[in-house]
């Protein structure tokens, strides 16, 4: 009887035990599993939708393969820290220009900013591309048909609007803001130290092959001018972009300080125009001239360019020559 009642012991014990183990496994197991779960995993940031000159665009988050369409556009992925995987090329330089050069190195050569080469975009499968309406309308559907991309509306030097715009499709409002505060800030040392100087009027002139032209307030230099409190002669100071002129218009370029720049494409036919302009008996009679106020500066930097580096670079030419820094 005894033997009997301790087996029906023993083996009760060993159920029980068991049991045990089989729990302490499957909460083991069961710990492991939620480990896994996706609930434990970083989450992905959702696609965000960009406004923009052709419409509205669902673009990636963080893009990391970026390309970008326009030379001011290349000089504002660069200022906020963003190598694009291809870009279009200078208008001059061999692609790039000098200023942005060593910023570039790995950056694939997309053609033209007037005629991307679609099919060496498509090759660099990129996840955003960036453009601009003005320039490349025509190809919108076709660049949206590679990959998500998003265009802002004009370059009529809109340097800092289009900016605002590259750093929201970038998803990098914080380093643009901290770019533009940086501008901002320049913007009022340079009045500061200007003082009185800020009532100088500055004329703009631009040799190009074929054509001569003076420039007016809705240009690259015109909108800094504006910005920095700098004033334009009574003939130039118009709401537009350009006039082309004949020699005949020589005495609208008059001013306190001249500044003008050749697009030279590198057959010489510009600066062979700049050549004739400066050397005619005009050119020469104009009081800016007769001063020594006339300084040839970059085209580069004062119009081609069109982007943030450019325009402190700007600010640098104007800090030398009105303010002797």
């Amino acid at each position: 009887m005894l033997n009997r009642t301790y087996g029906s012991m023993k083996k009760a014990v060993s159920l029980l035990a068991l049991a045990l183990t089989v729990t302490v496994g499957l909460v083991g197991c069961g710990s492991g599993e939620e480990a896994k779960t996706p609930a434990a995993e970083p989450q992905k940031q959702e696609d965000r939708v960009i406004k923009h000159a052709m419409g509205e665009t669902k673009v990636p988050a963080e893009p990391k393969r970026v390309v970008i369409l326009t030379n001011e556009g290349t000089e504002a992925l660069l200022e906020m820290g963003v190598k694009p995987v291809g870009a279009v090329k200078s208008w001059t330089g061999d692609p790039w220009y000098p200023h942005i050069k060593s910023e570039m190195e790995g950056v694939k050569d997309i053609g033209d900013e007037s005629q991307p080469n679609l099919e060496a975009i498509a090759a660099l499968k990129p996840d955003l591309i960036i453009g601009n309406k003005m320039r490349q309308e025509k190809v919108y559907e076709q660049l949206n048909a590679i990959a998500p991309t998003v265009m802002s509306e004009t370059l009529r030097g809109e340097w800092k609007n289009n900016f605002k715009f590259y750093s929201e499709a970038l998803n990098k409002k914080a380093e643009g803001d901290k770019v533009l505060a940086a501008w901002d800030t320049r913007v009022a040392e340079f009045k500061k130290n200007a003082g009185d100087k800020l009532s100088t009027e500055i004329s703009v002139v631009r040799f190009m092959p074929g054509k001569t032209r003076i420039y007016y307030n809705q240009t690259f230099s015109g909108i800094i001018f504006k910005e920095l409190g700098l004033k334009r002669p009574e003939k130039q100071n118009l709401d537009k972009f350009s006039d082309d002129v004949t020699k005949e218009r020589i005495p609208d370029m008059d001013g306190d300080v001249m500044f003008y720049f050749t697009y030279e494409t590198g057959n010489g036919d510009a600066s062979k125009a700049e050549k004739e302009w400066t050397g005619d008996a005009l050119w020469q009679n104009l009081n800016v001239v007769k001063a020594g106020k006339s300084y040839k500066v970059d085209d580069v930097i004062w119009n081609t360019a069109g982007g943030v580096k450019a325009a402190n670079l700007l600010v640098d030419d104007l800090e030398k020559k009105l303010l002797g820094k």
